[in-house]
């Protein structure tokens, strides 16, 4: 979810009262690498709601330059044993095999930090990057080829549900977070329900998976109203065959 403008203590007493299990912390407000006492108030703060941190949502953008560090030590503090991450800045159409092989090695060069301290690296399935649709990403997680990596799910903008479906059908083997929310017909974001036809797919296609995604995650919430979250997450919950 996208409370931005929340405090960590409120999101979590959200979360907990609308029957969640799990928060992805973000680097961008809530987390900042490298803010060790930060991420350890923040996980007390879960672990005292009897909630868990399910992963650390970074900005990491794999540039040849660009540290991970931090973001480790962040994630170790916060105890996530997972990193979200992301393939670059380009889109796979747009990117020259120059900027290409400088994303692939700087993620695998990652992978093996990360692996080091005991956690998984996962790309953001996103436009803008390497990972942009099913094809590009299983290209990066073959050309990175680290067991470390895996990827992160989410509906493409625009994607009628029949597409979606069968993205996540190819990427399923790989995905270990799926982000879920509503967006319909671009970026407009509507109540969970209003794509019940896909998420009850993605859910049983989940479910029979032989490696089914760990973390389902309320990415976004309409209007980033609080109100609206007992019902997303009751939603959620309805679709993953949990109790209400």
């Amino acid at each position: 979810m996208t409370f931005r403008a929340l405090e960590p203590a409120r999101i979590v007493a959200l979360a907990a009262a609308a029957g969640l299990e799990v928060i992805e912390w973000g680097g961008d407000v809530h987390v900042p690498p490298g803010d060790v006492a930060r991420a350890e108030e923040v996980a007390r703060l879960t672990a005292d709601a009897g909630l868990a941190v399910a992963s650390y949502g970074s900005y990491f953008r794999a540039g040849s330059a660009e540290s991970l560090t931090a973001v480790l030590d962040s994630a170790a503090a916060l105890g996530a044993d997972r990193v979200r991450v992301w393939a670059g800045s380009t889109g796979s159409a747009a990117a020259t095999p120059r900027e290409r092989a400088e994303v692939v090695t700087r993620l695998r060069a990652a992978a093996v930090e990360a692996a080091a301290r005991g956690i998984g690296l996962a790309l953001e399935f996103h436009s803008g990057t390497l990972a942009d649709t099913a094809e590009a990403a299983l290209r990066v997680l073959a050309e990175v080829d680290h067991p470390a990596l895996s990827t992160y799910w989410q509906p493409t903008v625009g994607a009628p549900d029949a597409e979606a479906l069968e993205e996540y059908r190819r990427l399923a083997a790989h995905v270990s977070a799926v982000h879920v929310f509503s967006w319909w017909p671009r970026t407009e974001r509507h109540p969970l329900r209003t794509r019940e036809a896909l998420w009850t797919r993605v859910a049983a296609e989940a479910a029979a998976a032989e490696r089914p995604p760990r973390d389902a995650l309320l990415e976004f919430v309409p209007d980033d109203d609080p109100a609206h979250l007992a019902g997303e997450a009751a939603a959620l919950r309805a679709y993953l065959g949990r109790p209400a």
